[in-house]
């Protein structure tokens, strides 16, 4: 006689035998934000409180920004169980696109950024036709398009750079939000900028409000939920930083416009990935494609749209890109695909496609942002940047793999 058995969700905490629920933690989850706040104290320690000084954090996220913008897609592809090779190249060809129609045929900027994100669009089709019509695998398709997106760059711009580029443009790639309201005293920390502080506040409540409804709806399902002190605590945690990051801004240069356009992606595909239908149905196609199929998902669908997402988030880097620089030249975006790639599993998605997270991958590039950032405030050659680079997407890999094999194990 069998007896049928159920495999639990993983939680903060399991219940020893007959004895009262005890604290774990769930490293799959947690560990990437452990990680984080441990490179980022030792950077600290090591430059002497430069890292997080306000102008350091300012220029963290502003230098990091369309690596970060990059992996929001990037993770979208690797959750189902892609990857996408030619994205570096997308940013330099779209960049090139930008700059022609704004520098060279006078195209007014909103009309010629909206151009742009659909090039990036039918770049993205072009190559999730191949991949998801045509059946031939993300890596070939995405490798071939590097190559070809690269030529495409220099047939567009030769060897020369084209600038510079409309205020505005550089603006959103580079400029602050304005002191709308003023000032306001911190005492010992001078000044700081009042409409960038209720920012922060508005965030954070928006941080308590979304995980306390998280949290009661999972309780209603009957789930498992962590214990409410362990809840606070996180809470507690993430607000804390929240509003450090927000007061230090607030101190320099108030809010970058890229970071506004960042919060507001990472809302959004969030929600995507969290509430949406077609978010689940990502997840689903790359943790068993059969099952998806034969569940009724409209697979190919799904893989076509990811990279055609893929194009236009990469379209915006491009021009963040160029903008930040104030040029597109033929040579931009080299190597950012790796980048992006390793925020996204540093971030914690799964080589196997199916696991993943938008927060993740974000805190993935910043860990890359941090590492590039704190190595060169102590000056440490570009080999050891590198050097340590691999090492931690290495390390997170490694992780991953670990972790699977304990829970497999522990069945």
């Amino acid at each position: 006689m069998s007896v049928a058995t159920t495999k639990q969700p993983a939680a903060a905490f399991k219940r020893a035998p007959g004895g009262p629920r005890r604290f774990r933690i769930n490293l799959r989850q947690s560990g990437i934000y452990i990680a984080f706040a441990a490179i980022v104290l030792l950077f600290t320690i090591l430059t002497g409180g430069d890292m997080l000084a306000p102008q350091n954090i300012s220029n963290v996220i502003v230098q990091n920004s369309y690596i970060l913008i990059l992996a929001i897609g990037m993770i979208l592809v690797i959750i189902a169980g892609h990857i996408d090779l030619s994205v570096g190249s997308i940013v330099a060809a779209t960049g090139a696109v930008a700059a022609v129609l704004m520098v060279n045929h006078d195209v007014p900027w909103p009309l010629a950024l909206l151009i742009t994100l659909v090039v990036g669009g039918l770049i993205g089709a072009w190559q999730g036709y191949w991949v998801a019509y045509f059946g031939i695998p993300a890596f070939i398709v995405t490798l071939a398009g590097m190559l070809l997106f690269r030529a495409v760059t220099y047939n567009i711009l030769g060897n020369r750079g084209i600038g510079p580029f409309p205020d505005e443009v550089r603006t959103l790639a580079n400029g602050f939000t304005e002191g709308y309201l003023g000032n306001i005293g911190l005492g010992a920390l001078g000044g700081a900028d009042l409409f960038t502080v209720l920012i922060g506040v508005v965030a954070v409540g928006g941080i308590v409000v979304s995980q306390w409804r998280s949290r009661a709806g999972r309780a209603r399902f009957g789930q498992v939920v962590e214990p409410f002190p362990l809840f606070v605590a996180k809470i507690v945690a993430a607000s804390v930083v929240v509003m450090f990051v927000i007061v230090q801004l607030a101190r320099f240069r108030n809010l970058p416009w890229v970071l506004v356009l960042l919060a507001a992606l990472v809302l959004g595909y969030s929600l995507l990935t969290n509430r949406a239908v077609f978010g689940r149905q990502i997840y689903a196609v790359g943790g068993n494609l059969q099952a998806a199929t034969l569940s009724g998902v409209k697979t190919k669908a799904v893989v076509f749209w990811i990279f055609v997402n893929m194009g236009v988030l990469a379209a915006l880097a491009g021009i963040i890109f160029a903008g930040r620089l104030n040029q597109a030249n033929p040579t931009g975006g080299d190597q950012l695909e790796l980048d992006a790639i390793a925020a996204a599993f540093i971030g914690g998605a799964a080589v196997q496609g199916g696991v993943g997270k938008v927060v993740g991958a974000i805190t993935g590039g910043l860990i890359m942002g941090v590492i590039n950032n704190g190595m060169s405030l102590i000056g440490a050659p570009s080999e050891q940047v590198m050097l340590v680079k691999g090492a931690v997407l290495l390390a997170a890999v490694a992780f991953d793999v670990w972790t699977k094999r304990r829970a497999g194990a522990s069945r």
